[in-house]
This record gives C-alpha cells, sequence and structure tokens, in this order.
C-alpha cells in the first residue's frame, strides 16, 4: 500500500481579486473601481496570510499555480485533487445578491481556465450564490455541464450576513434537486467563525479549532432534519475540514432529539414529516462523506459507527499542510494498525471517486 497513489478529496487555492478581475461580465468588466474594495469579506477577523508566514510555512514568493499543484502531487504521490476555493470561502456572507451572481461566475471560469485546463488531474468545484437560488441552480448546471467541474461547495457559514438561512431550509432545494440530476457532489466546507459563538476570542487556534465543527454541525443537522436526504435520496453531501471525531457524537445527539421530539398523543413532531428514519441511519447510509486526518486517535472508532464507505482524506495544501506535512499525515495512515487495508484503500481512494463521481 505504501506505493498506492492517492486521491485527494480537498485541496485549496489562492484567488486574488486581480486574477478574477479579468473575468469579470458587464457592467463589471474593465472597470477597476471594483478593485478598490475586496471581492469577498473578509472570513472573520484573522488575517490568514500574516498567521502563515508567523508559522513560516512558506517564504518569500509563494503563489499557487496549477503548476505548484503538479509539482506537489508528484512529491507526495497523488494522483489527483479536488480545488477549493480560500477567500472564496466567505461567499456566503456576501450581501449583494447581484455581486455574488457576477462573482461567482469570475470565479468559476478562471478556476477553469487556470487550473482544470491546465491538466485533468486538477478538478474544480463551482461556487454557486445561494443568494439568490435560481441563479445558483443555473449556475450549478453550466459549472458541471459546459466547465466540467464536478460539484459545488456550499457556505458552512453566513454569518447572519448574505445567506441567512440554514442549508436544509426547503429554499435551497431546488439546488439539492439539481445536483441530483447532475449527479455531481455538494460539499459544505468550514471556514468563517462569523455568528457562531467564537467572536470573542483573539487567538486563532481557538476560532480555527471550534469554526469548522461547529457550522458542519449546524448545517448536518438542519439537512437531516429538514429531510433533505430523504427527499434527494441521491443526492452526496461531504462536510469537510473537520475530521470524524464530532460525527458518532452528533449521530447520538441527533438520535435522541429524534427520539424525545418524535410523534406525542397530539399528532406533531418538531422536525420535517420528510423524515422517515433515524438521523444516524441518514449519517451512515453512504451518501454523507466527511474529511478524515490519519493522526485522529477517534478515527477507529468513526469507522466501527459510520462504516468505511463515507470517510475521505484531505491534504487541505496548501493551507495547513506543505509536502512534508502532507506526506507524514499519508503515512500514518497507512501505518495505523488498527484499519484494514480494505478500510484504508476506501479512505486514500476510493470514496473520494465515489463521492465525486466523475
Amino acid at each position: 500500500m505504501a506505493q498506492m497513489a492517492v486521491v485527494d478529496g480537498d485541496g485549496h487555492i489562492f484567488e486574488n481579486d486581480a486574477d478574477l478581475f479579468e473575468f469579470l461580465e458587464p457592467p463589471y468588466q474593465g472597470n477597476r473601481i471594483v478593485l478598490a474594495f475586496p471581492f469577498f469579506p473578509t472570513l472573520d477577523g484573522y488575517h490568514r496570510g500574516a498567521l502563515t508566514a508567523r508559522r513560516g510555512l512558506y517564504v518569500g514568493d509563494f503563489s499557487v499555480t496549477a503548476k505548484t499543484w503538479l509539482d506537489f502531487m508528484d512529491e507526495v504521490n497523488v494522483e489527483s485533487t479536488v480545488l477549493y476555493p480560500s477567500t472564496g470561502l466567505s461567499y456566503g456572507l456576501i450581501q449583494d445578491p447581484v455581486w455574488a451572481v457576477a462573482v461567482a461566475k469570475a470565479y468559476n471560469n478562471w478556476l477553469s481556465e487556470r487550473f482544470q485546463k491546465e491538466s485533468d488531474r486538477l478538478r474544480g468545484v463551482a461556487l454557486i450564490p445561494l443568494q439568490n437560488v435560481p441563479e445558483a441552480v443555473k449556475e450549478l448546471r453550466r459549472a458541471v455541464t459546459e466547465l466540467g467541474m464536478i460539484g459545488a461547495v456550499l457556505p458552512a457559514n453566513g454569518g447572519d450576513l448574505g445567506v441567512r438561512k440554514p442549508l436544509g431550509d426547503p429554499e435551497f432545494w431546488p439546488i439539492f434537486e439539481e445536483a441530483e440530476r447532475l449527479d455531481c457532489a455538494l460539499a459544505v466546507h468550514g471556514a468563517p467563525s462569523q455568528g457562531i459563538g467564537l467572536d470573542l476570542f483573539n487567538r486563532f487556534a481557538c476560532s480555527m479549532a471550534l469554526e469548522h465543527p461547529f457550522s458542519l454541525m449546524i448545517q448536518m443537522t438542519s439537512m437531516v432534519f429538514e429531510g433533505v436526504f430523504e427527499r434527494f435520496p441521491a443526492l452526496r453531501v461531504g462536510y469537510l475540514e473537520a475530521g470524524t471525531g464530532w460525527v458518532p457524537y452528533m449521530m447520538d445527539r441527533l438520535d435522541r432529539q429524534h427520539e424525545v421530539s418524535g410523534l406525542e398523543k397530539g399528532g406533531h413532531t418538531e422536525y420535517s414529516d420528510w423524515m422517515k428514519k433515524t438521523p444516524s441511519d441518514y449519517v451512515k447510509g453512504g451518501k454523507l462523506f466527511f474529511s478524515c486526518e490519519g493522526g485522529e486517535e477517534s478515527l477507529r472508532y468513526a469507522v466501527e459507527r459510520l462504516g468505511n464507505e463515507g470517510l475521505i482524506f484531505a491534504s487541505d495544501f496548501p493551507h495547513e499542510n506543505d509536502a512534508t506535512r502532507c506526506k507524514h499525515e499519508i503515512d500514518e495512515m497507512l501505518e495505523r494498525p488498527d484499519l484494514s487495508d480494505e478500510t484504508k484503500q476506501k479512505i486514500l481512494v476510493d470514496n473520494t471517486v465515489r463521492f465525486y463521481g466523475r
């Protein structure tokens, strides 16, 4: 297994406003006034570049291009990757629906041109403007059928700004219907910490430890209790960058609430009528996917509870991992005595292929 070429389920690029500017459509095309303000809202009050500089992870003239990724994959023995945004992870905070549509299209065109067309080892997920659901459906369809992308990223946290409803809300169901029809993946990816009780911290480690799992817990709870996975049984959804330790806990927590909030004498339930099974049945049903890390002590227990069908490896390059750290995490996974070779194969290759489906 040491010679296995890994399929990476979650990598990143660094998009900047100057990159996207040339891909904007009218009335923004060529109008440099738009560069006077950031295209995407800040994720929170932290400057991610300053934090990375302090860690000394990258020094000097650093940029992420298709070649950067191809060189990294060759060094680490990664066959292919799926590319997610960085600053664009805050797109759910955009207040202006018209701008949300424009910047999503520009980002998707730029990603297709600068990365996907350079190598079929680089596959992209689209930004779609949930601030305008009909336009989000159209952009998802365009991204998959015209740009060759393998799905879309959903905002884990709108911060009480742009996308003000949880993802299970029926307003977003046309997006799930279209994703099911296109047979493409949707991924909920954490990042912004605004509005979920973390704003009192001034140390990034505190926010970073909690912002991903808390936001994913919120969104998975909404989608399960609103009946999304019953209404759209073929829908594949990933919850990324929070590890797996939170998942068994939430299975128990949601099952408990499902039991105590069930049908009483008055004939009323505290969850959607679409729900026909217990929450844990949906979580471990093979349509929900969770990124995991090689050194997680709780991973074995997650496999016991979830099975080995819904766990995928994520490099997170170039955010927290460089090539050295990524190789270490892969080695940690391969060397684990508490996971079978079959499970390692599924985590490092097979499940990622099944999730993204293309």
